[in-house]
Protein backbone atom coordinates (compact mmCIF):
# COMPACT_ATOMS: atom_id res chain seq x y z
CA UNK A 1 0.00 0.00 0.00
CA UNK A 2 1.93 3.20 -1.17
CA UNK A 3 1.31 6.10 1.18
CA UNK A 4 0.04 8.73 -1.27
CA UNK A 5 -2.66 10.76 -0.43
CA UNK A 6 -4.59 14.26 -0.83
CA UNK A 7 -6.84 16.35 1.57
CA UNK A 8 -9.30 17.59 -0.32
CA UNK A 9 -9.86 21.41 0.65
CA UNK A 10 -12.98 22.04 2.76
CA UNK A 11 -13.48 18.44 3.23
CA UNK A 12 -15.07 15.54 1.18
CA UNK A 13 -12.91 12.32 -0.17
CA UNK A 14 -9.43 11.57 0.01
CA UNK A 15 -7.43 9.71 -2.86
CA UNK A 16 -5.17 7.22 -1.45
CA UNK A 17 -2.94 5.40 -3.68
CA UNK A 18 -1.93 1.42 -3.20
CA UNK A 19 -0.60 -1.08 -4.56
CA UNK A 20 2.72 -3.40 -4.75
CA UNK A 21 5.93 -1.59 -4.97
CA UNK A 22 6.96 -3.01 -8.72
CA UNK A 23 6.24 -3.04 -11.85
CA UNK A 24 2.60 -3.50 -11.99
CA UNK A 25 2.59 -0.02 -10.34
CA UNK A 26 -0.27 1.50 -8.00
CA UNK A 27 -3.55 1.61 -7.88
CA UNK A 28 -5.88 4.36 -6.60
CA UNK A 29 -8.67 3.96 -4.40
CA UNK A 30 -11.18 6.68 -2.87
CA UNK A 31 -11.83 6.42 0.75
CA UNK A 32 -14.31 8.87 2.19
CA UNK A 33 -12.68 9.96 5.32
CA UNK A 34 -13.23 12.24 8.75
CA UNK A 35 -10.60 14.97 9.71
CA UNK A 36 -8.99 16.16 12.73
CA UNK A 37 -5.81 17.74 12.60
CA UNK A 38 -3.67 15.09 13.03
CA UNK A 39 -0.96 13.32 11.25
CA UNK A 40 1.10 10.27 11.26
CA UNK A 41 -0.27 7.87 13.12
CA UNK A 42 -1.95 9.11 16.23
CA UNK A 43 0.04 7.01 18.74
CA UNK A 44 3.31 7.63 20.61
CA UNK A 45 3.35 10.91 17.58
CA UNK A 46 4.19 14.46 18.40
CA UNK A 47 4.02 17.83 16.50
CA UNK A 48 7.11 18.70 14.66
CA UNK A 49 7.27 22.47 14.16
CA UNK A 50 11.50 21.98 14.88
CA UNK A 51 11.45 19.75 11.51
CA UNK A 52 11.97 22.69 9.32
CA UNK A 53 13.49 21.37 6.42
CA UNK A 54 10.19 18.60 6.02
CA UNK A 55 7.78 20.07 3.81
CA UNK A 56 4.23 19.08 1.98
CA UNK A 57 4.42 18.23 -1.80
CA UNK A 58 0.99 20.47 -3.07
CA UNK A 59 -0.57 19.49 -6.46
CA UNK A 60 -2.44 21.41 -8.96
CA UNK A 61 -3.92 18.73 -11.31
CA UNK A 62 -7.06 18.86 -13.76
CA UNK A 63 -9.12 16.14 -11.76
CA UNK A 64 -12.28 15.55 -13.80
CA UNK A 65 -11.19 16.07 -17.19
CA UNK A 66 -12.93 19.38 -18.26
CA UNK A 67 -11.12 22.44 -18.65
CA UNK A 68 -13.92 24.79 -17.79
CA UNK A 69 -13.81 23.95 -14.49
CA UNK A 70 -10.87 24.45 -12.00
CA UNK A 71 -8.43 22.53 -11.39
CA UNK A 72 -7.95 20.96 -7.89
CA UNK A 73 -5.00 22.08 -5.54
CA UNK A 74 -4.13 19.74 -2.71
CA UNK A 75 -1.41 18.53 -0.50
CA UNK A 76 -0.39 14.86 -1.96
CA UNK A 77 2.84 13.75 -0.38
CA UNK A 78 5.35 14.99 1.78
CA UNK A 79 9.10 15.45 1.84
CA UNK A 80 12.55 16.54 2.16
CA UNK A 81 15.00 19.89 1.90
CA UNK A 82 18.26 18.38 0.76
CA UNK A 83 19.77 22.12 -0.34
CA UNK A 84 18.23 25.53 -0.62
CA UNK A 85 16.47 24.40 -3.76
CA UNK A 86 16.02 20.72 -3.67
CA UNK A 87 13.09 18.90 -2.24
CA UNK A 88 13.26 14.89 -2.15
CA UNK A 89 10.15 12.79 -2.15
CA UNK A 90 9.12 9.54 -3.99
CA UNK A 91 8.40 8.87 -7.43
CA UNK A 92 4.63 7.75 -7.41
CA UNK A 93 4.20 10.96 -5.91
CA UNK A 94 5.09 13.05 -9.42
CA UNK A 95 3.95 10.63 -11.91
CA UNK A 96 0.46 9.74 -13.22
CA UNK A 97 -0.73 12.86 -13.30
CA UNK A 98 -2.85 14.34 -15.69
CA UNK A 99 -1.43 16.73 -18.12
CA UNK A 100 -0.04 20.27 -17.43
CA UNK A 101 0.38 19.28 -13.46
CA UNK A 102 1.70 21.33 -11.26
CA UNK A 103 3.93 21.17 -8.16
CA UNK A 104 4.53 23.23 -5.12
CA UNK A 105 6.49 22.62 -1.98
CA UNK A 106 5.09 24.19 1.48
CA UNK A 107 7.56 23.96 4.58
CA UNK A 108 4.23 25.78 6.54
CA UNK A 109 3.65 23.27 9.38
CA UNK A 110 -0.18 22.98 9.00
CA UNK A 111 -0.73 22.99 5.38
CA UNK A 112 -4.29 22.22 5.45
CA UNK A 113 -4.67 25.39 7.57
CA UNK A 114 -3.01 27.61 5.11
CA UNK A 115 -4.78 25.45 1.88
CA UNK A 116 -8.04 26.12 3.31
CA UNK A 117 -7.50 29.94 3.87
CA UNK A 118 -6.28 30.17 0.03
CA UNK A 119 -8.86 28.79 -1.12
CA UNK A 120 -11.07 30.91 0.74
CA UNK A 121 -9.12 34.03 -0.24
CA UNK A 122 -9.04 33.21 -3.87
CA UNK A 123 -11.98 31.09 -4.79
CA UNK A 124 -11.70 29.48 -8.28
CA UNK A 125 -8.06 30.43 -9.14
CA UNK A 126 -6.14 27.34 -8.21
CA UNK A 127 -2.70 28.70 -9.35
CA UNK A 128 -3.00 31.52 -6.71
CA UNK A 129 -3.69 29.22 -4.36
CA UNK A 130 -0.75 26.99 -5.14
CA UNK A 131 1.23 30.04 -4.86
CA UNK A 132 0.07 31.27 -1.54
CA UNK A 133 0.64 27.67 0.14
CA UNK A 134 3.86 26.61 -1.79
CA UNK A 135 6.90 27.73 -4.01
CA UNK A 136 6.58 25.87 -7.46
CA UNK A 137 9.00 23.75 -8.65
CA UNK A 138 10.17 21.47 -11.66
CA UNK A 139 9.71 17.84 -10.38
CA UNK A 140 12.59 15.11 -11.99
CA UNK A 141 11.87 11.81 -11.51
CA UNK A 142 14.19 8.75 -11.40
CA UNK A 143 13.91 7.05 -15.14
CA UNK A 144 13.84 3.79 -13.45
CA UNK A 145 10.63 4.09 -11.70
CA UNK A 146 9.05 1.83 -11.29
CA UNK A 147 11.56 -0.72 -11.48
CA UNK A 148 11.29 -4.42 -9.78
CA UNK A 149 10.26 -4.98 -6.55
CA UNK A 150 13.67 -5.08 -4.96
CA UNK A 151 14.62 -1.24 -6.20
CA UNK A 152 11.44 0.32 -7.83
CA UNK A 153 13.71 3.53 -8.33
CA UNK A 154 10.98 5.11 -6.64
CA UNK A 155 12.74 8.66 -5.61
CA UNK A 156 12.30 12.31 -7.28
CA UNK A 157 13.18 15.46 -6.85
CA UNK A 158 11.24 18.80 -7.11
CA UNK A 159 14.22 21.62 -7.99
CA UNK A 160 12.42 25.16 -6.32
CA UNK A 161 13.89 28.55 -6.48
CA UNK A 162 16.30 29.16 -3.73
CA UNK A 163 15.14 33.01 -3.72
CA UNK A 164 11.85 32.19 -3.29
CA UNK A 165 12.05 29.29 -0.97
CA UNK A 166 14.00 31.20 1.19
CA UNK A 167 12.15 34.84 1.51
CA UNK A 168 9.42 32.36 2.63
CA UNK A 169 11.07 29.57 4.98
CA UNK A 170 14.19 29.25 7.29
CA UNK A 171 15.29 26.28 7.38
CA UNK A 172 18.42 23.61 7.83
CA UNK A 173 18.67 20.92 5.03
CA UNK A 174 18.38 17.34 6.06
CA UNK A 175 22.05 15.88 6.11
CA UNK A 176 22.36 12.94 4.15
CA UNK A 177 23.70 9.20 4.79
CA UNK A 178 27.35 8.26 3.25
CA UNK A 179 27.70 5.55 1.03
CA UNK A 180 26.30 2.16 2.84
CA UNK A 181 26.15 4.14 5.96
CA UNK A 182 23.71 1.77 7.14
CA UNK A 183 24.95 -1.34 6.08
CA UNK A 184 28.03 -0.20 7.84
CA UNK A 185 26.13 -0.08 11.30
CA UNK A 186 25.69 -3.72 10.99
CA UNK A 187 22.64 -5.66 12.66
CA UNK A 188 23.53 -5.06 16.10
CA UNK A 189 24.29 -1.43 16.12
CA UNK A 190 21.23 -0.84 13.94
CA UNK A 191 18.52 -2.42 16.57
CA UNK A 192 19.72 0.34 18.91
CA UNK A 193 19.69 3.10 16.99
CA UNK A 194 16.53 5.22 17.29
CA UNK A 195 14.63 6.49 14.29
CA UNK A 196 12.14 8.80 13.83
CA UNK A 197 9.60 9.49 10.84
CA UNK A 198 7.91 12.50 10.18
CA UNK A 199 5.31 13.77 7.43
CA UNK A 200 2.11 15.17 6.83
CA UNK A 201 0.14 12.13 6.72
CA UNK A 202 -3.09 10.69 8.03
CA UNK A 203 -3.57 8.70 11.41
CA UNK A 204 -3.70 4.59 11.53
CA UNK A 205 -7.45 3.09 10.58
CA UNK A 206 -10.14 3.80 13.04
CA UNK A 207 -13.39 1.65 12.45
CA UNK A 208 -16.64 3.96 12.76
CA UNK A 209 -20.14 3.99 11.37
CA UNK A 210 -19.59 3.89 8.01
CA UNK A 211 -16.25 2.12 7.98
CA UNK A 212 -12.75 1.76 8.27
CA UNK A 213 -11.26 5.40 8.25
CA UNK A 214 -7.89 7.34 8.05
CA UNK A 215 -8.66 10.98 10.23
CA UNK A 216 -6.37 13.62 9.83
CA UNK A 217 -3.16 14.73 7.73
CA UNK A 218 -1.95 18.24 6.82
CA UNK A 219 -0.19 18.76 9.74
CA UNK A 220 3.94 17.96 10.30
CA UNK A 221 4.01 15.54 12.72
CA UNK A 222 7.09 12.77 14.19
CA UNK A 223 6.42 9.50 15.31
CA UNK A 224 9.46 7.06 16.97
CA UNK A 225 10.02 3.92 14.50
CA UNK A 226 12.36 0.92 15.54
CA UNK A 227 14.75 -0.51 12.95
CA UNK A 228 13.35 -4.50 12.00
CA UNK A 229 14.94 -5.49 8.74
CA UNK A 230 17.39 -3.95 6.47
CA UNK A 231 17.72 -4.77 2.41
CA UNK A 232 19.63 -3.41 0.00
CA UNK A 233 17.10 -0.97 -1.19
CA UNK A 234 15.03 -0.68 1.66
CA UNK A 235 14.81 -0.28 5.45
CA UNK A 236 11.80 -1.69 7.54
CA UNK A 237 11.38 0.25 10.56
CA UNK A 238 8.75 -0.84 13.17
CA UNK A 239 5.45 0.60 13.88
CA UNK A 240 3.96 -1.22 16.81
CA UNK A 241 2.67 0.59 19.48
CA UNK A 242 3.06 -1.24 22.81
CA UNK A 243 7.15 -0.45 22.07
CA UNK A 244 6.74 2.93 22.00
CA UNK A 245 6.05 3.92 18.38
CA UNK A 246 4.13 5.64 16.09
CA UNK A 247 4.67 5.80 12.60
CA UNK A 248 3.77 6.73 8.96
CA UNK A 249 0.26 6.53 6.68
CA UNK A 250 -1.32 8.15 4.24
CA UNK A 251 0.27 11.39 2.48
CA UNK A 252 3.52 10.50 4.13
CA UNK A 253 4.67 9.18 0.95
CA UNK A 254 8.15 10.77 0.38
CA UNK A 255 8.63 11.83 3.95
CA UNK A 256 11.96 11.33 5.69
CA UNK A 257 12.96 8.77 8.39
CA UNK A 258 16.02 10.01 9.98
CA UNK A 259 18.55 8.37 11.75
CA UNK A 260 20.45 9.28 14.97
CA UNK A 261 23.90 8.31 13.75
CA UNK A 262 26.75 10.07 15.98
CA UNK A 263 24.30 12.30 17.71
CA UNK A 264 23.14 13.62 14.10
CA UNK A 265 20.08 13.28 12.59
CA UNK A 266 20.52 11.78 9.02
CA UNK A 267 18.26 11.00 6.65
CA UNK A 268 18.22 7.78 6.06
CA UNK A 269 15.50 6.73 3.81
CA UNK A 270 12.36 7.99 2.41
CA UNK A 271 8.43 6.35 3.29
CA UNK A 272 7.02 4.78 0.03
CA UNK A 273 4.90 2.17 1.56
CA UNK A 274 3.66 -0.30 4.50
CA UNK A 275 0.43 -2.48 5.57
CA UNK A 276 -2.95 -0.64 4.58
CA UNK A 277 -4.03 0.11 8.45
CA UNK A 278 -0.57 1.87 9.16
CA UNK A 279 -0.19 -0.80 12.29
CA UNK A 280 2.94 -2.61 11.49
CA UNK A 281 5.60 -1.42 9.46
CA UNK A 282 6.77 1.24 7.50
CA UNK A 283 8.99 0.37 4.58
CA UNK A 284 11.12 3.09 3.79
CA UNK A 285 13.76 3.88 0.32
CA UNK A 286 17.40 3.67 1.52
CA UNK A 287 19.18 7.03 0.33
CA UNK A 288 22.38 5.68 1.25
CA UNK A 289 22.13 2.73 -1.59
CA UNK A 290 24.16 3.05 -4.70
CA UNK A 291 20.10 3.55 -6.96
CA UNK A 292 19.18 6.13 -5.00
CA UNK A 293 22.88 8.24 -4.50
CA UNK A 294 22.97 8.23 -8.23
CA UNK A 295 19.70 9.60 -8.70
CA UNK A 296 20.13 12.48 -6.48
CA UNK A 297 24.08 13.17 -7.43
CA UNK A 298 23.35 15.53 -10.27
CA UNK A 299 21.34 17.89 -7.59
CA UNK A 300 22.89 17.82 -4.58
CA UNK A 301 26.09 17.42 -3.07
CA UNK A 302 26.69 13.73 -1.34
CA UNK A 303 28.59 12.95 1.53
Amino acid sequence: MAFRGAMGMGGGVRRLGGGAVGVAGFFMVVMSLTYSAGAINSYNAAPAPERTEVGALVVQWDDDGDPATPDRVDWECSGTMLDGDTFVTAAHCTTDWAPGVRFYVSLDQDVQSALDAAAHAHPGDPAAIGAAVGVEGVAHTDPGYPGPSADPHDIAVVQLPAAAVARRWTFTPAQLPTAGELAALGPQQLNTTPFEVAGYGTQEAQRGPGGQTHPGGGVRMKAPVAFNALNPSWVRLGMTAPQGNGGACYGDSGGPNFAEIDGALVLAATTITGDGPCYATNVAYRLDAPAARAFLAPFVALP
